[in-house]
């Protein structure tokens, strides 16, 4: 799934780009969810030992108009009903200008950042052991760095 940070350049540069020519902005690019609320969303329905990774990847584009077809084909075009319709042509070219200013690669391309989120939970069956109760443990992690000097020990008085 698609995290917070994803796309941060192109939403960043319409909304620069919006506001200067049409004096306020809407969102154009879906919303994308907060790590926090993963890990709710799956506590809610029940999951536990929950565990969510990030990475974040950059790919570059040729500019601003070949993301916006690549995210098209993707199936990734703003998802959202009370979206503004159109976007006229002078903000869309004020916008690509923006981007290629504020980000552009030594190459002349410009980058677009996705976060992926990862998610695990685990739902405990009767079948499967529990974990142990927190503060049960019989041994501090402390010593553990000792394990092998008593292992040592054992195997001298053996």
């Amino acid at each position: 799934m698609f995290g917070g940070d994803t796309l941060y350049e192109l939403r960043c540069s319409l909304q620069l780009a919006e506001t200067e020519r049409e004096g306020g902005f809407s969102p154009h690019v879906s919303p994308f969810t907060a790590v926090n609320d993963l890990g709710h969303l799956l506590g809610k329905a029940g999951f536990n030992t929950l565990t969510v990774d990030t990475d974040e990847i950059q790919v570059n584009y040729p500019g601003m108009f070949e993301l916006m077809e690549d995210l098209q084909g993707m199936g990734e075009s703003n998802c959202a009903w009370n979206r503004k319709a159109l976007l006229h042509r002078d903000t869309m070219l004020a916008a690509a200008a923006v981007y290629r200013e504020m980000y552009r690669n030594e190459d002349g391309s410009v980058p677009a950042t996705y976060q992926i989120y990862y998610m695990i939970g685990w739902k405990y069956h009767d079948s499967q052991a529990r974990p142990a109760a927190r503060g049960s443990a019989t041994v501090s992690f402390g010593e553990l760095g000792k394990i092998n000097n008593l292992m040592s020990q054992g195997k001298k008085s053996q």
